[in-house]
C-alpha cells in the first residue's frame, strides 16, 4: 500500500461517504495457517474518526479469521469510483448500539423478512490512503498490456486449477479484481488489480502499469488472494504463490501460480479447489 499519502484519523466527509448502502466494500483477514482472505462486506463504512464498522447477517469465514487473527486490512469504493484502503485491528463486537440500529433500518435489512444484522464488528483504525480516484485511464491502458502479455505470453499450466467459468469471469474486463497479501507488519494489504486475467487453467496475470509501485513492491514468493467481483454480486477468490515480476510478450507482469478456488456466493459458499471428497452422512 502506498504510505506516502497516508492518516490516522477519518474527516468527517470521509465518514460520510462511506456510509451509503450501495458500495462496495472489501474486508482482507489473515487465516489460522498466515493466509490472506478476502470477503466482499457491503456494509462495511467508517462509523467514526478512528472506528470502522461492519454488519454481520450471515455467517462466514472472515469473522471467524478476525477473532482469531485481529489485524485487517479494508477498501471500500464508492459508487462514484472513489476508494479508501487501510489497515485495522479488530477491536470488540455488539448486538446492539448506533451502528446496529442504523443497519437494521436501511432498505436492504429493514424490509427483509429473512434476515437482518445481527452482530456488529467494529475496528480500530491503523492508517487510511485518504480518498482517492479510481485511475480508469491507466486501468484500461493496463488491461489491454495484460491482454497481450496473455495471448503472447508462453502458458505454465501444469494441471487444471480454475474451469471454465472462472477463467471467463476473470477474463472479464469490466469485472473487479484485487490482490491481497499479508505485508511485513501483519496486517492484510488490498491493492486494487481490475487489469488482472488468467493466462492458462492455473495461473493469473497483470500489468504493472499502474499501482506499480505497490504492485512492483509485493515479494516473489508470497502467498496472495485473488478477488474478483462483478457489480451483479457474483464472485470468486482465487489464492496461490506469486511468481514474482516477468517479461510476457514484452509487457512488465506479475503471475500467480493459483491452487486454490473458493465460491463466496450464497447460497452454499464452499471450496472449488482442490475439490472436497463426497462422504456419506452416518449420522441422522
Amino acid at each position: 500500500m502506498n504510505t506516502r499519502r497516508s492518516f490516522t484519523a477519518f474527516s468527517a466527509e470521509d465518514i460520510q461517504s462511506t456510509q451509503p448502502e450501495m458500495k462496495v466494500g472489501l474486508l482482507a483477514t489473515v487465516t489460522q495457517t498466515g493466509l490472506p482472505h478476502v470477503t466482499l462486506i457491503s456494509s462495511l463504512m467508517a462509523c467514526g474518526p478512528s472506528q470502522i464498522s461492519f454488519g454481520q447477517f450471515t455467517e462466514g469465514m472472515s469473522k471467524k479469521h478476525i477473532l482469531n487473527n485481529p489485524k485487517v486490512g479494508f477498501l471500500i469504493m464508492s459508487l462514484d469510483k472513489n476508494l479508501w484502503r487501510g489497515k485495522a485491528t479488530y477491536a470488540h463486537s455488539a448486538k446492539e448500539g448506533r451502528e446496529y440500529d442504523f443497519y437494521n433500518n436501511i432498505p436492504m435489512f429493514r424490509y427483509n423478512a429473512y434476515f437482518g444484522v445481527h452482530t456488529v464488528y467494529y475496528m480500530d483504525l491503523v492508517m487510511h490512503t485518504g480518498k482517492a480516484p479510481l485511475p480508469m485511464n491507466k486501468i484500461i491502458f493496463a488491461a489491454v498490456q495484460t491482454t497481450l502479455a496473455r495471448t503472447l505470453g508462453r502458458k505454465l499450466a501444469e494441471k487444471s486449477v480454475l474451469n471454465g467459468w472462472t477463467r471467463r469471469f476473470v477474463d472479464k474486463i469490466d469485472n473487479l479484481k484485487f490482490l491481497s497479501y499479508v505485508g511485513e507488519d501483519g496486517y492484510p494489504l488490498i491493492i486494487p488489480a481490475i487489469q488482472t486475467q488468467s493466462l492458462d487453467s492455473q495461473h493469473v496475470l497483470f500489468s504493472t502499469s499502474v499501482f506499480t509501485e505497490e504492485l512492483e513492491a509485493i515479494p516473489a514468493g508470497a502467498d496472495i488472494a485473488v478477488f474478483s467481483m462483478a457489480l451483479t454480486m457474483e464472485d470468486v477468490l482465487l489464492r496461490g504463490k506469486y511468481l514474482g515480476l516477468r517479461r510476457l510478450g514484452g509487457v512488465k507482469t506479475g503471475v500467480v501460480k493459483v491452487d486454490w478456488v473458493y465460491n463466496p456466493m450464497p447460497p452454499v459458499p464452499g471450496q472449488i479447489y482442490p475439490p472436497l471428497e463426497i462422504t456419506p452422512v452416518t449420522e441422522y
